[in-house]
């Protein structure tokens, strides 16, 4: 650990001052990006994480060292569209409806999809080697209490994700395996979503609910009414393929 401490460099770093990125990066071989706003999200902070999005990579293409980028997004860039109840499959080919997002005001949802485009236009045009992980709502221990912002906008239209099967949930620990392996694998290639469980069943719900206490809360003795469960709709062939190494 003390060797690992001698070479560690703390940086801090504004995502609107790309300087200050560029100083970051120097000699890095990868960049593990992550943009999410603590103090959740609205029109305003949705302008800002694409304009960081576009600094951090442009900051990578300025970076002869840099060798691949993994590019941290949300399944919530994926599932979000005027249609959301039919009975299509969801893969990493599908993306949120801007114009739906904005609409019904899922502000998370379209910094996700909006910051993601705009790094995947600008790695393609600068020719970088970048794939993206799509995570599902980030559980673990405290993940979702030091986070209650991020977490409730990740939940906005829960009902609805819950109704159409695209309700999913990712242990952080799997999640940053998932990331290591992205990076590691050199066959890794686009989009990958990411998560462990989708919730479709009312008794995963009220699970859920509790692991997320005090964030939400059920009324008091609350016992599950009902037996539905509702079609699983997003689809982790790729997931699968990177986990078993066959990426």
């Amino acid at each position: 650990m003390e060797r690992v401490e001698e070479r560690l460099a703390v940086f801090t770093v504004d995502i609107l001052d790309y300087h200050s990125i560029l100083v970051a990066l120097k000699g890095c071989s990868a960049l593990f990006c992550c943009l999410d706003s603590p103090d959740g999200y609205n029109d305003i902070i949705v302008d800002l994480e694409v304009r960081g999005a576009i600094n951090v990579v442009e900051a990578c293409a300025q970076t002869d060292t840099i060798q691949k980028i993994v590019f941290t997004s949300s399944l919530a860039a994926a599932i979000w569209r005027e249609n959301i109840c039919s009975e299509q499959d969801v893969d990493e080919r599908c993306w949120s409806d801007q114009h739906f997002c904005r609409k019904m005001k899922l502000w998370y949802a379209l910094a996700k999809t909006l910051s993601e485009q705009a790094a995947w236009a600008l790695a393609m045009d600068r020719m970088l080697n970048m794939v993206s992980v799509n995570a599902g709502l980030v559980l673990g221990p405290g993940v979702a209490q030091q986070n209650p912002r991020s977490t409730m906008s990740y939940l906005k239209g829960a009902a609805q994700m819950f109704e159409n099967g695209v309700l999913a949930v990712v242990d952080v620990n799997f999640l940053a395996d998932v990331h290591i392996r992205a990076f590691e694998d050199s066959s890794t290639i686009g989009r990958y979503f990411c998560f462990n469980q989708i919730v479709n069943t009312e008794e995963e719900a009220v699970k859920l609910a509790q692991s997320l206490s005090p964030l939400l809360s059920l009324p008091p003795k609350y016992e599950c009414q009902g037996s539905e469960v509702y079609a699983e709709r997003l689809r982790t062939k790729k997931l699968n393929k990177l986990v078993e190494g066959t990426a």
